[in-house]
């Protein structure tokens, strides 16, 4: 293989990019808005500069490889620096967990919260770490390109009962529902329901007390543009601003992608890091397209989000990151997932950069924003254009009584982003922001392959292709779709 195109300029896709530049293969990007990043977007408003999120960095080895591959240190383009706590955990009732990798500060606050929990989060640390070896290590970069390949995997799967829930586990070592909480929410961080999401994504757990938590100085699309910088320090070339309207086939092979600017290009290889349902339905000359994207709609599809971001004159002793529990839990995500209900009660994460990074915002101000899982536009029948308004002031309501009595009064910004956005500016189906739901029967071969199974030069990356979302989950497909692509 001479030469790749990739579609879309996100993480998966850049990721991807550099490693097949690294490899010797001629590389284009082709990025649909002004920007690179996909959903890790960058806003700049008033002097106040708003990531769109992802924002919580695990992991960094799986990045700086991509720089080692020729020769290079992340450190060229990327300040990372770490953040502790890894989040402060919040309760209507007024409990407060700092979560960190700091053993001593856990006991103390466990033993405070629910003596003898202790000795059982050990045991599902130990849990996490079998998971975390089985499920990121031995599977997170390898492509499930047979059933073949699932049948090797299931032992492992079997031993750790990853047919059961991540909720359902840490509740066999844990007894108070203050800790229950604490150690599952990470599953919705990814587009999983931590009540059906598989018990594999434990591992999350092992990931950030092994790697830490970390932030890109200046925002996550820092990183971002050092991942392009470094892509065209080595010969890749990127589009922006052009969307990709067809992918040319004949017979069983891609030949060529076409532009909306008129462009087109041929490569021996096409690779997507857009939306599986859109890009499927981009291919002209094969009934594979029209095939699949009816085949993918008749999958479950994780939540949207409804991202509030806001400038607040004046600074706050507020960590980096913070997840406000509801009243509701079991509930609450029984609504998001199931009911297709708004609620009025969301729970949210708060993101709040400039406790780290002060340069995000006017002198004397800060940056934030606070993010509530919404149901996608296929359980949910609300017209966001309306209801975007008022759920803005349902999420400074839940602020203000929780976090910030006058933050209406401190506001200089505030803009929201909705599951309409997600579905306009990323072309996500349903205005799902995570893609495809992380449940058993929607994992490794059973979610969209790496490489189509027909058309075997076409591949994807991202978040609806294995392993999943996250930064490290949609790095790790970059690595297993690039593997397939050289080999």
């Amino acid at each position: 293989m001479k030469s790749a195109i990739v579609i879309g300029a996100g993480f998966g896709g850049l990721a991807l990019a550099i490693r097949l530049q690294s490899a010797g293969v001629a590389t284009t990007v082709i990025e649909a808005r002004d920007r690179p990043g996909g959903r890790a977007y960058v806003w700049e408003k008033d002097g106040h500069v708003f990531d769109a999120g992802p924002t919580v960095i695990t992991d960094p080895d799986c990045l700086q490889r991509l720089w080692k591959l020729s020769g290079h240190d992340m450190a060229q383009d990327v300040d990372l620096v770490p953040v502790t706590p890894f989040y402060r955990l919040s309760w209507p009732d007024g409990t407060v967990f700092d979560y960190s990798n700091d053993d001593a500060d856990l006991k103390r606050q466990m033993d405070a919260l629910s003596p003898g929990d202790w000795a059982g989060y050990q045991r599902f640390l130990a849990y996490s770490a079998g998971v975390f070896n089985e499920g990121y290590v031995k599977l997170g970069t390898k492509a499930f390109e047979s059933i073949g390949d699932m049948l090797k995997a299931a032992p492992a799967l079997a031993k750790y009962q990853a047919w059961r829930s991540v909720y359902s586990i840490v509740s066999g070592y844990v007894k108070d529902e203050h800790l229950r909480q604490a150690l599952s929410f990470h599953t919705l961080l990814v587009g999983g329901n931590p009540m059906t999401c598989s018990s594999i994504y434990a591992l999350i757990h092992k990931l950030e007390r092994d790697g830490g938590v970390w932030f890109a100085m200046g925002g996550t699309n820092k990183l971002i543009a050092g991942m392009v910088r470094h892509f065209e320090r080595i010969g890749g070339t990127i589009r922006l601003g052009d969307p990709v309207v067809g992918i040319e086939t004949e017979g069983e092979r891609a030949t060529a992608v076409r532009t909306r600017s008129g462009w087109r290009g041929e490569a021996d290889a096409v690779a997507s890091n857009g939306d599986i349902v859109h890009s499927y339905g981009l291919l002209e000359g094969s009934s594979r397209g029209p095939r699949q994207v009816k085949a993918l709609k008749r999958k479950s599809f994780s939540p949207s989000l409804f991202v509030l971001h806001f400038g607040l004159e004046g600074t706050f002793e507020i960590p980096h990151h913070s997840i406000l529990f509801g009243p509701r839990y079991k509930e609450l995500v029984g609504d998001i997932y199931r009911g297709g209900k708004l609620a009025t009660d969301p729970a949210l994460y708060l993101h709040h950069p400039t406790i780290t990074d002060p340069s995000m915002a006017p002198e004397g101000c800060s940056t934030f924003y606070a993010l509530a899982p919404v149901p996608h536009m296929g359980k949910a029948d609300v017209d966001w254009a309306v209801e975007g308004e008022r759920y803005k002031e349902v999420v400074l309501d839940t602020l203000a009584e929780r976090l910030i009595p006058d933050i209406r009064e401190r506001l200089r910004v505030c803009f929201h982003y909705t599951p309409d956005d997600f579905q306009t500016d990323l072309s996500a189906h349903l205005g799902s922001a995570f893609s495809l739901e992380p449940v058993l029967w929607q994992s490794a071969w059973f979610r969209t392959h790496n490489r189509d199974d027909q058309i075997r030069n076409l591949y994807f990356v991202g978040a609806g292709t294995h392993p999943g979302a996250g930064i490290p989950g949609v790095v790790g497909s970059a690595e297993a779709t690039a593997g397939l692509m050289l080999a």
